[in-house]
């Protein structure tokens, strides 16, 4: 289950979320959306990085069976940027942040592996039929 807190205007595909979630688990994740402003304190405070991003994942450590997965926090101003810069929807621009974020939450990380997390972003954007300028953006990042 998702316990979603939108401090934001945009609509959000509720129903794709829930299956890209059950796709990888049956834990609970805790999704913020916000703004800019927003995602960049959340940003300074724990990354100590002072500008905003697209989506940040926050694992919880433990392995107790209630306990859920994490957080994910995405920024509803880069789903707008993104879905114009490579001509796609919303939906489908938030579908990939949240992909991205909960494979953090999973303990990818494309930043030390060797291609791992992109090549498993583009395993589900193909499984639940998302658009081909998706996977572009997978590419570019």
């Amino acid at each position: 289950m998702i316990n979603i807190q939108n401090d934001t205007q945009l609509e959000i595909n509720t129903q794709l979320l829930d299956k890209i979630t059950l796709y990888f688990t049956k834990k609970d994740i805790d999704l913020q959306i916000c703004d800019n402003d927003v995602i960049r304190e959340i940003n300074q405070a724990t990354r100590g990085k002072d500008y905003p991003t697209d989506v940040l994942s926050f694992p919880l450590e433990g392995d107790f069976e209630h306990m859920p997965l994490g957080d994910i926090v995405i920024s509803c101003n880069f789903v707008k940027e993104g879905a114009m810069r490579y001509n796609h929807s919303m939906d489908d621009e938030f579908a990939l942040l949240f992909i991205h974020g909960l494979l953090h939450l999973l303990g990818f990380d494309h930043e030390i592996d060797n291609g791992e997390m992109r090549a498993k972003e583009k395993e589900v954007i193909e499984y639940f039929g998302l658009p081909a300028s998706l996977i572009v953006r997978v590419e570019e990042g």
